[in-house]
């Protein structure tokens, strides 16, 4: 892997704010702050043609990210009221959050794929109960009820989802985005969530992974009460599929700009193997366990006590994911739980 965003790489090994960029002609890489994050920020992408301009992940809902947004408009030579079309990888807080701002703004469509509108209808049409179920599947996991109750989503939180924009536009799998004289193609990566979408800009051979493929850091793969597909499973494909673009420089979300696909893809493969190793070995030497009990048992690079807040949901998630991803493959047992009792796996299949 080459790093080509090196101002970019500088800035995140000096924790300082990396630099707003011109990488192309028309197309800009715009950090955007994230409040109280490791990440720091998202790269927010402007894709310009003729009189249209789209924004790609706009960021976190804050002023400050505001300010950074319309500041990275204004270095293209543009205002936020001259945005035409917005784009979203998916629809994390990170990325979506500051689009129904825009929108309001420019009057710009929305687009995304048709599983993250989905996600946000879900969310709408359980609003009224979604801690309820929230607290069903914490505990379903194991979670004591102590831990859980801290752990579910706050109505804070849910206000902040049902306040996202719903799309105007649904990007499909190899769609182009409307931008008249680009050549910016969708390409739909489940994993990260069901409908997360990388945009490929054809002729400059350019990959827009959002949070599928980043340069260091693999991103959250985790188990979710309210999808339907096995997340691992769906993210193993998906970058099988983005490992064919491997000519391509990749623009991430996060972190810095690289070229290399093919062998980060590797790199992320061969990752989430030994995580599945890993959580194997986990069960041979505890017995019958639930996703909370192998949650305190796997390796967390701050190391478990310092997983706290919603990075430890994040890892329950995960733990949840790397389980399921067993067990369907035979590899793992799981039991069918007594009412009102969690799942717990077993090194073994079950009889």
């Amino acid at each position: 892997m080459r790093v080509t965003g090196t101002a970019q790489r500088d800035a995140w090994l000096a924790h300082a704010f990396p630099p707003a960029e011109q990488v192309r002609p028309d197309l800009w890489s715009v950090p955007v702050p994230i409040p109280d994050s490791p990440l720091r920020y998202t790269l927010t992408y402007l894709v310009a043609a003729g009189s249209g301009l789209v924004v790609v992940d706009p960021g976190w809902d804050t002023e400050a990210g505001w300010q950074a947004l319309a500041g990275g408009l204004r270095l293209a030579g543009a205002a936020p009221s001259d945005v035409t079309g917005i784009v979203v990888t998916h629809v994390h807080p990170d990325h979506h959050g500051l689009s129904a701002r825009l929108r309001d703004a420019s009057g710009a469509w929305v687009a995304m794929h048709p599983a993250e509108r989905d996600s946000l209808t879900a969310f709408h049409r359980r609003r009224g109960d979604f801690r309820r179920d929230d607290l069903a599947w914490l505990r379903g996991c194991g979670v004591p009820d102590d831990v859980a109750d801290g752990l579910a989503v706050s109505g804070e939180v849910m206000a902040s989802v049902l306040a996202m924009a719903r799309p105007d536009v649904l990007l499909g799998h190899g769609d182009l985005v409307p931008l008249p004289g680009r050549r910016l193609r969708a390409v739909w990566t489940p994993g990260h969530t069901p409908g997360h979408l990388c945009l490929h800009e054809e002729p400059a051979d350019l990959l827009l992974t959002g949070d599928h493929v980043l340069p260091r850091i693999s991103p959250n793969i985790g188990l979710q009460p309210h999808a339907a597909e096995p997340p691992l499973a769906a993210y193993l494909r998906s970058l099988e599929l983005v490992a064919g673009y491997d000519s391509a420089e990749a623009l991430p979300a996060h972190e810095y700009r690289f070229r290399g696909l093919a062998g980060r893809v590797r790199m992320l493969l061969a990752h989430h193997e030994r995580r599945c190793e890993e959580v194997a070995a986990i069960l041979d030497r505890t017995g019958p366990a639930t996703v909370w009990q192998v949650t305190q048992e796997m390796t967390w690079s701050r190391g478990w006590a310092a997983v706290t807040g919603f990075m430890r949901r994040a890892a329950i998630a995960e733990a949840g994911a790397h389980l399921r991803h067993l067990a369907d493959a035979g590899r793992i047992g799981v039991t069918a739980p007594a009412a009102g009792e969690p799942e717990r796996y077993t090194a073994k299949p079950w009889p």
